[in-house]
């Protein structure tokens, strides 16, 4: 795994390796707005996470996901956590569960 001191760098060199789609999230599915892309919880896997936690303000925290689909479509989606996290279902929010 990589490490990375901003969020900027953490999707730059992301999309450099290949994870070029950028998902955003609705409640129950990832969507891609340039493409009729929809993946549902089962039907991809995260490979990478990275968190990032605002020094002086908790509205910059963020999770950025490198996300591969069963098809072989790979992407980013950059979450917020705490207040700035959007809402999801309950299938999704097993799915982007941070695992220790």
């Amino acid at each position: 795994m990589h490490a990375y001191d901003t969020l900027t760098e953490a999707v730059s060199d992301l999309k450099k390796r290949g994870y070029s789609i950028d998902f955003n999230l609705e409640e129950d599915k990832l969507i891609c707005n340039k493409t009729p892309l929809a993946l549902e919880p089962k039907e991809f896997e995260i490979t990478e996470v990275y968190r990032f936690e605002g020094d002086t303000d908790p509205a910059d925290e963020a999770v950025v996901y490198a996300i591969e689909s069963r098809h072989g479509h790979k992407g980013i989606l950059v979450n917020g956590y705490g207040p700035a996290a959007d809402p999801m279902g309950s299938e999704m929010i097993k799915k982007l569960t941070i695992k220790h």
